[in-house]
């Protein structure tokens, strides 16, 4: 007769922490809640929040232990100690406990649900000294479902306790926040893995490289129940020893070295080079998405390395002084998009290999100060012209905003905000004078809507004709009267009339385009556009020009008449 074998268990599941002692990371909940049960204060309702497998589910059932354990001898009270012999901490360690009822919040979300528990909370317990309801993934639950918990949450009868798990806090609504205790688990440092990981692999007979150890603690990115499924999976793939290589192979990630060459490249703008490398990398296994990060990962650490001394690698030494702060800069943000990106695409070696020639040729580009460097000599200079020009004289030249701004002088004293008079001092002629009349006035919104929706008709002192375009509010004549009457202290009508003028929203958008045409061909521009590849014009300003201004050169036919 032969004995049937002992299924196996992963390693997640056969090294669960049991006591609250056992957590690692997590210092600060280990000891506030050792004190509370060591002192019987015990919360109505607690609350679990951190990234997945930092053990928010196990510290529920932990506690669910604290509150029923009797001890070997059946005789003791709350510990922070649970035996984990008695009947009630093996029931619950098995999760046959009849007192400590689990629930899933992502498949039991509605009101239903939540209404029978409220109805079965007042039964006291059937076995244990306490009901523990635990709800994972409590923020999945429905609003409806969140308001029928309140009452209960608040006031719970008191052999009743509510432990809740969630990886997104900020769904919880604050009504519920409020009645629980909340407790952070923190990611757990990479250090700290190692050891805990070492130690698992030792338990379990197994040998592991040094670096393959440091590998899995890093890509398990502080989640203990991720770090321990990788090191299963790679226990059960060596042969002997855990190795690196062997590590590297099964994430799919790429020696530390070629990293560091492949960002060489394309910070350089070796576009070949940087798809070649990239090339061997993807046949001998590495994952695109995987690199991507790797090369995130690096330029963070070259940049705290250019920054401070005392972080410094000297694998990276020669890297870090041949690249600057802006390339790395660069890179990180065409990096970061790029990522997205590969999730998107329908070929991920394909994208990556698009945002590496990205890269490089960003590598190619001018810095700003070479830039100005090429600029010095040669080249027109920019006249500001007058601070004031005098009335009726045209526009100055449009220049295009190329050198940087000069030095703002420090006031020595803020300006009070500009507070409207209660009587304009003259009054407004045209619309442009109307809006600026309106924001002065403090009606900024009304003054918008005149300047965006108002096909203007005729223009007279007391009288405004308009065409308002579809989607005006009705009552836009009426509060523009109401507002003009005040500003001017006089009467106005404002009638709906048709017209076919643009708006000076529309007319603000002709005389950009317009400049930007004229700024196009100025010798400076010109160079500018020249000397640096795909540099495009976006805007154009003339100092001491507002809008309605500029909206008023263009306007014919609305005035007085």
């Amino acid at each position: 007769m032969t004995t049937a074998a002992k299924p196996y268990r992963v390693l997640a599941r056969a090294y669960r922490p049991s006591r609250l002692a056992d957590l690692i990371g997590q210092d600060a909940l280990v000891r506030t809640l050792g004190h509370a049960f060591g002192s019987g204060r015990i919360a109505q309702a607690y609350l679990l929040t951190g990234i997945r497998g930092t053990g928010k589910t196990t510290t529920a059932r932990i506690i669910a232990k604290c509150l029923n354990c009797i001890g070997p001898d059946g005789e003791g009270g709350v510990t922070a100690e649970p035996c984990g012999v008695c009947e009630h901490c093996t029931a619950i360690a098995e999760d046959r406990h009849i007192d400590v009822i689990e629930m899933d919040a992502a498949t039991q979300t509605g009101i239903g649900d939540i209404r029978e528990i409220v109805d079965n909370v007042r039964y006291a317990p059937a076995s244990g000294r306490y009901k523990v309801y635990i709800i994972d993934e409590v923020h999945m639950l429905s609003q409806q479902a969140f308001n029928g918990l309140l009452k209960t949450l608040e006031e719970p009868p008191p052999h009743a306790k509510f432990v809740f798990a969630t990886t997104e806090v900020r769904r919880i609504p604050v009504t519920v926040l409020s009645r629980c205790q909340r407790f952070d688990l923190r990611r757990i440092d990479q250090e700290v893995l190692a050891a805990h990981l070492l130690k698992v692999a030792t338990a379990e007979g197994a040998e592991i490289e040094p670096l393959a150890l440091d590998l899995i603690a890093r890509v398990g990115g502080g989640s203990v129940r991720d770090a321990l499924s990788l090191l299963d999976q790679a226990i059960t793939l060596a042969d002997g020893t855990v190795r690196l290589d062997q590590v590297q192979a099964m994430l799919g990630v790429v020696d530390k070295g070629r990293v560091v060459e492949l960002l060489g490249h394309v910070v350089e703008g070796r576009a070949g080079e940087a798809l070649a490398l990239f090339g061997a990398m993807m046949a001998e296994g590495g994952d695109p998405r995987a690199v991507v990060e790797d090369l995130l990962g690096l330029c963070h650490r070259l940049t705290r390395d250019k920054l401070d001394p005392n972080l410094r690698d000297p694998d990276l030494e020669v890297l870090a002084q041949r690249v600057g702060l802006a390339p790395l800069a660069r890179a990180w943000q065409v990096l970061l998009k790029g990522l997205e990106e590969i999730g998107r695409a329908p070929d991920a070696i394909a994208a990556a290999e698009m945002l590496l020639v990205r890269l490089a040729c960003m590598g190619d580009l001018p810095s700003p100060a070479e830039l100005m460097r090429r600029l010095e000599g040669g080249l027109p200079a920019i006249n500001p012209g007058p601070a004031t020009a005098p009335a009726q004289t045209p526009s100055p030249a449009p220049s295009a905003q190329i050198a940087p701004p000069p030095a703002r002088p420090t006031p020595a004293e803020p300006a009070p905000p500009e507070t409207a008079p209660a009587v304009l001092p003259a009054m407004p002629q045209d619309l442009p004078a109307i809006v600026r009349a309106l924001r002065v006035g403090g009606e900024p919104l009304l003054a918008a809507m005149v300047h965006h929706n108002a096909r203007p008709a005729s223009i007279e002192p007391g009288r405004l004709r308009l065409n308002w375009l579809p989607g005006t509010p009705a009552e836009a004549s009426s509060r523009l009267a109401q507002a003009l009457q005040r500003l001017t202290g006089r009467r106005w009508g404002v009638d709906r009339a048709p017209s076919e003028a643009p708006t000076l929203a529309e007319l603000d958008a002709a005389h950009r385009q317009k400049r930007m045409v004229e700024v196009r061909d100025l010798p400076h521009v010109r160079h500018i556009l020249e000397a640096v590849p795909g540099a495009t014009i976006v805007g154009v300003e003339t100092a001491g020009a507002d809008s309605e201004t500029q909206a008023s050169t263009l306007q014919e036919g609305i005035g007085t008449p």
